[in-house]
């Protein structure tokens, strides 16, 4: 199944900004990261198809995940 991801902030670097992934149906967002080598601490909010979403989330064909790590700043 196809799915796109998209990466902000810090996570794109070496990553790109937005990835088609072919992925197998029922895959969890945990899984995706892992792939990314995105450690589960760098991860502040996720969403998936614009809806708050969790790392044990499944995926299905044509979904859309978006990836936000944590924000600071002063």
């Amino acid at each position: 199944m196809k799915v796109k991801v998209k990466l902000f902030a810090t996570l794109r670097n070496g990553r790109g900004k937005i990835l088609d992934m072919d992925e197998r149906e029922g895959t969890a967002i945990k899984e995706i990261a892992k792939k990314l080598e995105i450690p589960e601490e760098e991860i502040a909010i996720l969403l998936l198809n614009g809806r708050d979403a969790k790392l044990s989330d499944e995926l299905s064909e044509g979904d859309t995940v978006s990836i936000f790590p944590p924000v600071g700043g002063g």
